[in-house]
């Protein structure tokens, strides 16, 4: 279409609409909310393309702003039942039809829809599980001069991937992380502790790893970055140098993201700091009640391991019983046969007590793997909230604040220099500093919003993970249900064999 429309053509409402819709940063109209506007005339979809098409429109371009007004146009005329054409625009008068588009206040929700977007994660808990599982087994210790060190095997799904990472290729990656993604959770490591560093230990730290390779992994934007990449699947020498050289000339979330500019204008809702608390204090909540769940669950994997070992030690004692050899005395003579089937029959018990241990020691690690685990995981992903949000006070928070303190210092050093009529050099090269302050205060302002932005998708993480409450009750269940079962069947074909201790006709009750 040629007919061009300006500012100076249109009425006040067109560019009030115009002000409400258009992207600020870009001075232009989404595709997609025009689309949105269409659909909140009413008319018939067929129209609704018709003018879209005339106004070359789509939903991934943007609109200019004479773009947008001949769009208003062709809306007005449709809704006076005339059909959209580009004769339309030829032949429109100077004073243009106001279209039927509701109150313009509203219209800015459009904007916020389709920007919101952008900060809203549509991932579920299954989508996130699916990206990857990784595996993380311990390998066979190699002895240094005066340390054994553990190295481990870290196997991906996704990659297809094995290769062998010692605890230190862990820091280093999560050193690079933290780099790479100041403004996310990244998870905390175990500690290292190098000075004899018993079986017990050593173990919890092979899960907690495995807990923290695994939210990495399956972490939204984590799982898109090349460093995940490296340090799943490069099998070369020196796996940290070569994680180290992968962030060199990259930057940060905040240089390589395209929205970070936008986060305070287009993205962030006018509460933020206020929901920012909220969610805070919501987190913090719900992270004490997963600390005692995990406690609870804990003590009792523990106390079917505690079973298991106390099962298994009764039927020794039993088996122990049985076999004893000592002669019965003369004066207990008249007892002897029935002792010597007493034996007999608590010497076999034992087999069935040891399988009843073995079912509990099952359960117990049922326990321990599938619900444990799995509070275990949310719990760290939980810590890694409250220390994201230490992060952003103590530091991009406070640095702007220090920012904005060391400007307003150099201002009043400058209105002191510029009154006292010092030389002109020394009066430029305090204005090219507090130019240089300016910038640097800005840089920081988008960063504090960039960093509540990102605040704001992580928040959102945390309650989509949520849901493995459900998972955790449904393993929690399950295994109940599996070890009570299976003890039964035990119990029931043991009773059976106590017929032998005790005399005919006498209850098994007495």
């Amino acid at each position: 279409m040629e007919t061009e429309i300006t500012e100076g053509d249109v009425p006040p409402y067109y560019r009030e609409v115009y002000e409400a819709i258009c992207c600020k940063q870009e001075d232009r109209v989404q595709g997609s909310v025009f689309h949105k506007l269409l659909n909140r005339t009413k008319l018939p979809p067929v129209i609704q393309n018709q003018i879209a098409e005339l106004v070359e429109s789509s939903k991934e371009e943007p609109l200019s702003k004479s773009a947008l007004y001949k769009g208003l146009v062709l809306i007005a005329l449709a809704q006076q039942g005339k059909q959209p054409s580009a004769k339309l625009l030829d032949n429109i008068a100077q004073e243009f039809p106001k279209p039927q588009l509701g109150d313009v206040s509203e219209l800015e929700s459009l904007r916020m829809q389709a920007r919101g977007n952008a900060i809203l994660l549509s991932w579920t808990l299954q989508d996130l599980l699916h990206i990857d599982m990784v595996q993380v087994e311990l390998i066979p210790e190699k002895k240094g001069l005066f340390l054994k060190h553990v190295e481990y095997e870290v196997s991906s799904q996704r990659f297809k991937s094995s290769v062998y990472r010692r605890y230190n290729d862990f820091v280093v990656f999560h050193e690079v992380l933290l780099q790479r993604f100041p403004y996310r959770m990244v998870p905390a490591l175990p500690p290292k502790r190098m000075l004899r560093a018993d079986r017990e230990f050593i173990e919890s730290r092979r899960r907690a790893l495995k807990r923290f390779v695994n939210l990495v992994a399956r972490h939204p934007f984590f799982s898109k970055d090349d460093i995940l990449q490296i340090f799943l699947c490069f099998s070369g020498p020196d796996v940290q140098n070569k994680i180290r050289e992968s962030l060199r000339g990259v930057g940060d979330e905040f240089l390589t993201c395209g929205i970070a500019p936008t986060a305070k204008v287009e993205l962030l809702p006018p509460d933020i700091q206020a929901q920012f608390g909220a969610s805070r204090e919501l987190i913090r909540n719900i992270y004490s009640s997963f600390h005692k769940l995990r406690d609870r669950a804990e003590r009792m994997a523990f106390r079917s391991a505690e079973n298991a070992t106390d099962l298994l030690l009764f039927g020794k004692e039993l088996s122990t019983l049985g076999s004893d050899t000592t002669p019965v005395p003369s004066w207990a003579s008249t007892a002897s046969g029935m002792w010597g089937t007493l034996k007999q029959t608590l010497k076999s018990l034992s087999v069935e007590f040891a399988l009843l241990a073995d079912k509990a020691a099952r359960q117990g690690k049922r326990e321990e793997e599938e619900v444990v685990e799995k509070l275990n995981i949310f719990l760290d992903l939980l810590q890694s909230y409250k220390d994201l949000c230490e992060r952003h006070e103590k530091g991009v928070l406070h640095e702007h604040q220090r920012a904005l303190q060391k400007y307003t210092s150099m201002k009043r050093q400058m209105m002191s220099v510029t009154v006292q009529s010092k030389e002109q050099i020394s009066v430029e090269q305090l204005e090219s500093r507090i130019m240089q302050q300016e910038n640097t205060i800005l840089t920081m302002e988008l960063r504090n919003y960039f960093s509540l932005f990102c605040l704001h998708q992580e928040t959102q993480l945390i309650h989509i993970y949520l849901q493995i409450t459900s998972h955790v009750l449904t393993a929690f269940i399950d295994s109940q249900i599996q070890g009570h079962h299976e003890m039964s069947e035990v119990w029931k074909d043991l009773k059976p064999k106590l017929r032998g201790l005790l005399p005919n006709g006498m209850p098994s009750s007495a």
